[in-house]
């Protein structure tokens, strides 16, 4: 008799237990196995002293709904404690990110019409882009000045890139190979700091203070 798929897979390692967790299957079936598994087949892993939880995703991303989901239920089982919830997408994604922080520089001066400026890694710019200019970088864009060129970030075809600006009334947007919208159709007329990213392959816009939904960890500060 053929077995079934797993959903849940759990094994042993030196310092606690692995989930791993299918990524094509729905979610809400991922769970109803795990919550099988843990409260039926494997009740023998639910005694005994304090056992560490890795839990593997592969290739599926979740939200943060999905993965409080997750530590509740572990939450209610005897002895168990996740450790860590590691997804594919999300290393691929903190990787670019370091490689980006690593290579930063801060650049001042005035781009105009008929000028390219190009960089390796991510740019903060310190200076205004005038109409006709262009600003071109493999990572994330940031000009604390006038947008009112052209920005390609990620142009080594990274679509994690991002580009922020102080005044966004740009000509034209590219991240990656994803090119903007025209500018009247962004719809946000405050006078704030924005920035472009890419959902579901197209070119979104967004105040910067919302940065941390799609770059979770950045500049956050942590009082007492």
């Amino acid at each position: 008799m053929a077995a079934t798929n797993r959903k849940v897979t759990i094994k042993g390692v030196k310092d606690g237990l692995i989930f791993l967790f299918d990524d094509q299957c729905d979610f809400a079936d991922l769970m109803e196995e795990l919550q099988h598994k843990l409260e039926n087949t494997h009740q023998q892993i639910l005694t005994g002293p304090l056992i560490h939880v890795h839990i593997k995703l592969g290739n599926r991303k979740i939200d943060e709904h999905q993965e409080e989901e997750i530590r509740e239920l572990v939450r209610k089982q005897g002895n168990l404690l996740i450790k860590s919830i590691e997804s594919n997408r999300q290393r691929q994604q903190d990787e670019d990110t370091e490689a980006n922080a690593k290579n930063f520089q801060i650049i001042r001066g005035i781009i105009r019409s008929g000028q390219t400026v190009t960089f390796d890694g991510s740019v903060l710019y310190v200076g205004d882009i005038h109409p006709g200019g262009a600003i071109i970088c493999t990572g994330d864009i940031y000009v604390m000045g006038s947008l009112r060129g052209m920005a390609h970030a990620g142009s080594g075809g990274n679509p994690l890139s991002i580009i922020a600006a102080s005044h966004l009334r740009q000509t034209q947007l590219r991240i990656a190979d994803i090119i903007s919208r025209p500018p009247d159709e962004w719809g946000i007329e405050e006078a704030v700091m924005e920035f472009a990213y890419l959902k579901d392959q197209a070119m979104e816009i967004d105040k910067i203070i919302h940065l941390h939904r799609i770059r979770p960890g950045i500049f956050e500060f942590k009082g007492e």
